[in-house]
């Protein structure tokens, strides 16, 4: 008996197993030195398991849909720094633990530009997790209550990129913004942010109970070393609205 298989099934070399013998086949009818025949081999099992690594990362992210950056309509808005966009998508920010920031009002593709940034962290090899800022205020309260507020931060603090979409649509009371600090303070160089947020600074003291304390300390860990991308316009969801069809 061939005890190949045995150990190909030991060692989970998927891609192998189901490949080896074709690929003999053909490396015989092509003459392959041996070294080629083997390197094909790996290079098939390499690359299966970047797929499947990669699935693996944005399944861990829970993104509520998977959007790029080929997908966005840049032509909508009225303002945005479009060269500033595809730079932040290096990600050289995520390399440095610094953040980068979303500002504008709705429909404009705040939450499209974070999940593509997201996605794009996924596909170099990072952890990431998606969440909106109601969701991880919800679970936080939920787990103090059940005094196991330690390991539901941790959620939020393990990925090197955490994605908070729409801070600052609702207001947070005093414990709400205490927990949303614990997560920024302790991120804070140690792994990357995306928010993405309809409130200028200036008004995020409206986001955190107007307490100036607490969103002083939120603003200076978040803005440090940061990209801020300024989106304006008007929604792209009102868009029928706003420029109904012209009768034929």
């Amino acid at each position: 008996m061939n005890p190949l298989p045995t150990y190909l099934d030991y060692l989970r070399l998927k891609y192998v197993t189901d490949h080896y013998e074709p690929l003999a086949k053909q490396a015989a009818e092509k003459k392959w030195p041996h070294a080629e025949y083997l390197q094909r081999l790996l290079e098939g099992e390499y690359q299966r398991r970047q797929e499947r690594a990669l699935e693996r990362r944005v399944q861990a992210a829970r993104f509520p849909v998977l959007k790029t950056l080929d997908r966005f309509r840049w032509d909508w808005p009225t303002k945005l720094n479009e060269v500033q966009v595809k730079n932040i998508f290096r990600l050289s920010f995520v390399e440095k633990k610094t953040n980068a920031i979303l500002v504008g009002g709705c429909g404009l593709g705040k939450t499209h530009l974070g999940i593509a940034l997201g996605y794009e962290a996924c596909q170099r090899g990072y952890s990431v997790l998606f969440t909106t800022a109601v969701d991880a205020l919800n679970n936080l309260v939920a787990a103090h209550a059940a005094h196991r507020l330690k390991a539901e931060l941790k959620k939020y603090l393990s990925p090197q990129l955490l994605l908070i979409d729409e801070l600052g649509f609702l207001p947070l009371d005093k414990i709400g913004a205490d927990l949303i600090f614990q997560i920024i303070s302790q991120r804070y160089e140690r792994g990357s942010l995306v928010i993405t947020t309809n409130k200028a600074f200036k008004r995020w003291p409206e986001i955190f109970n107007n307490d100036a304390g607490v969103t002083s300390a939120i603003l200076d860990r978040v803005l440090h070393g940061a990209e801020t991308v300024v989106i304006e316009g008007k929604s792209f969801r009102m868009k029928d609205q706003i420029e109904p069809p012209t009768p034929s």
